[in-house]
């Protein structure tokens, strides 16, 4: 077994701190304030980038409207422990999101739902009668492999092409006959009205921005945060005693079987001025499956209940190269990942959590919890 500091060895002088961890998004922010809080420690976080909250950071842009530079961030969680952990940092605006996807020249309720099918086909069907149109329209299989598989074989091929084809290749660069079945497996479809995206008990937004919450978890004087820094360039110089990391786990161990893919997005930020200083869209999000190369368009005064006479929207273009966003779920993919968790298993000083380091899809409610119950494992029995 051989350890971390044998890589980048660390001063001979005794620890100024007991934990380094690297990255101050989610998971690295709560386990920050976990570790300085509940046990006592001396934390450094460093991050590369030059602020706290890692994606999800926000901030008012030029116009004051206060926006999310790395697309929306919409917190919803079914988890009471991850809510009420969160609830020590922030207060809450109550807020549902709500999606359109634009369709044969219509906004439709994403996801598809009563309301989608009937002002699709211009049809009248109850709930009892939706579920029966499903099942005629579906192509059943035996197994659904793929993500292509999971759509059809649930809602028919039609809807497949209009609402799932392209907007999957356009974000993933593949069609879904290639992707996992994990990958639309994820979005519901109801017989109902309800027009939710997301139907968890708890769906909120931070009252005064994610930063300011990311602020409050790490005010404290035991934790040192060091920004605009790659932890590479002080793993030796400063003494620790564990690490805990949340960056690409190919990165930590210099990609030594290979770069594990991921898809990355840029965006571009727009402000404009609203009807009578209201909103552009009728809703927080509009998807775009089959017109132009972006994928949605996002709406900031929606999400953030901000008043102000202008109007930050985001237009989202999935793209190959960039920041890593979204692990691209194939088996091969998935084949090279275990091959750097069972490198990462070997090392006793270094935790590795978060979704790059997991090379998984999480949720932000996800990655506290992960970072909740690993704090807990990490305390002395």
């Amino acid at each position: 077994m051989h350890a971390y500091r044998s890589l980048f060895p660390a001063p001979a002088t005794e620890a100024a701190y007991d934990t380094l961890i690297v990255g101050a998004g989610f998971a690295g922010c709560v386990m920050a304030e976990r570790l300085a809080s509940q046990a006592g420690q001396r934390v450094l976080l460093v991050d590369k980038r030059r602020h706290v909250g890692g994606n999800a950071f926000d901030c008012h842009d030029d116009a004051g409207v206060l926006v999310h530079p790395y697309g929306p961030h919409i917190f919803h969680t079914n988890s009471a422990e991850v809510f009420g952990y969160l609830s020590q940092f922030t207060r809450w605006r109550p807020y549902q999101h709500r999606v359109l996807a634009s369709v044969d020249g219509q906004l439709l309720p994403m996801p598809i739902n009563l309301d989608t099918v009937n002002r699709l086909y211009g049809l009248s069907l109850t709930a009892f009668e939706l579920d029966a149109f499903f099942a005629r329209v579906a192509e059943p299989v035996d197994r659904s492999r793929t993500s292509e598989d999971v759509v059809v074989s649930r809602i028919g091929r039609d809807l497949y092409e209009k609402f799932f084809r392209g907007y999957t290749r356009k974000q993933w660069g593949l069609d879904p006959s290639e992707l996992d079945a994990s990958v639309t497996a994820r979005v519901p479809t109801r017989t109902t009205r309800d027009d939710r995206y997301f139907t968890d008990t708890y769906q909120a937004m931070p009252l005064l921005g994610y930063t300011r919450m990311f602020e409050a978890m790490l005010a404290q004087p035991n934790i040192h945060v060091m920004l605009n820094t790659d932890y590479r360039d002080v793993v030796h110089r400063i003494g620790w005693k564990h690490m805990v990391y949340t960056g690409p786990i190919d990165s930590f161990f210099d990609h030594r079987h290979g770069r594990l893919p991921y898809r990355s997005l840029q965006f571009e930020h727009v402000t404009v001025h609203p009807p009578a200083g209201g909103h552009v869209q009728p809703v927080g999000t509009v998807n775009h499956p089959n017109d132009h190369l972006y994928t949605r368009v996002t709406e900031f005064k929606h999400l953030t209940g901000q008043q102000h006479a202008l109007s930050s929207l985001v237009y989202e273009y999935p793209q190959a190269e960039g920041d890593p966003y979204y692990p691209i779920p194939r088996p091969e993919n998935h084949a090279l990942f275990k091959r750097y968790e069972a490198e990462a298993e070997q090392l006793s000083d270094v935790t590795f959590i978060g979704r790059l380091a997991s090379y998984r899809y999480y949720n932000m409610d996800q990655v506290v919890g992960q970072a909740l119950a690993t704090f807990k494992r990490m305390l002395p029995a």
